[in-house]
């Protein structure tokens, strides 16, 4: 095949400009009241570690970017008892609702449910020191841990940092 090098640099273009499906990924979308308004496919957010550092506070930078954790019973969230909803500090996707939160006695916000399983990943729930990770699904801003000795109806508890979100409270 002989390609000439208009067709050549026009593919070379088209290539470099092109973004692979890899780079969006779909969450589910809610308002600050928490009334959800739907699947929505976005750009997943990437940023350099020295931008993570700009925006980002130093100990958030340190548990979102680099999986830290706050001291139990230290962060903002673990006794919030506010009607609202979750947002990830990174990225600000919908993560969490105050329906779902309740007092596990840990010193963590805790979470028997994400607000959609679309805007969260992680590992399989544990009840030891295992990959049990939570974290963003647009960012990859580490959350907190996912563990199975929560309430019913799920059995879960998502133990998250309270670092890793920005609280909004409902109108």
């Amino acid at each position: 095949m002989n390609v000439g090098r208009r067709e050549f640099i026009g593919v070379a273009a088209a290539a470099l400009a092109w973004r692979p499906a890899m780079d969006d990924v779909t969450i589910v979308q809610f308002t600050d009241r928490g009334e959800r308004i739907g699947p929505v496919r976005v750009s997943k957010v990437v940023k350099s570690d020295a931008e993570w550092r700009r925006q980002l506070a130093p100990q958030a930078y340190q548990i979102t970017r680099m999986a830290g954790t706050e001291p139990a019973f230290t962060g903002a969230y673990w006794d919030l008892h506010e009607k609202g909803l979750f947002r990830c500090i990174c990225c600000d996707t919908p993560l969490f609702s105050s329906a779902a939160k309740f007092d596990a006695g840990t010193g963590w916000p805790s979470f028997w449910q994400p607000i959609a399983e679309e805007n969260v990943r992680h590992g399989a729930p544990s009840r030891g020191d295992t990959d049990s990770g939570v974290t963003c699904r647009r960012c990859d801003a580490h959350l907190g841990d996912l563990f199975d000795d929560g309430p019913r109806p799920t059995g879960l508890r998502y133990c998250i940092d309270s670092v890793a979100l920005r609280f909004v409270r409902s109108p």
